[in-house]
């Protein structure tokens, strides 16, 4: 999956979850989909927790890395 794909399963709708990134047709956040990630389980372990599919959290991760790479990063001055 392209990254640019992640529109065709990424929902915002200020009704679901505050409007937060959601699975399309599902409440669960995209944030919720990282931080699984990020905890340690598998691909395969999120799609079975969260009832979704492989493409899913491809989608997620698609999300994820256009936001991060529209964010600026400013160091901060050493002491």
């Amino acid at each position: 999956m392209c990254n640019a794909d992640w529109k065709d399963r990424i929902n915002i709708d200020s009704s679901i979850q505050g409007g937060k990134p959601v699975i399309k047709g599902t409440r669960v956040p995209v944030e919720v989909i990282v931080g699984a990630l990020a905890g340690g389980l598998s691909i395969e372990d999120v799609c079975r927790e969260y009832v979704i599919v492989d493409e899913d959290v491809r989608a997620a991760l698609g999300y994820a890395t256009e936001v991060l790479s529209d964010e600026i990063v400013r160091a901060l001055p050493s002491r």
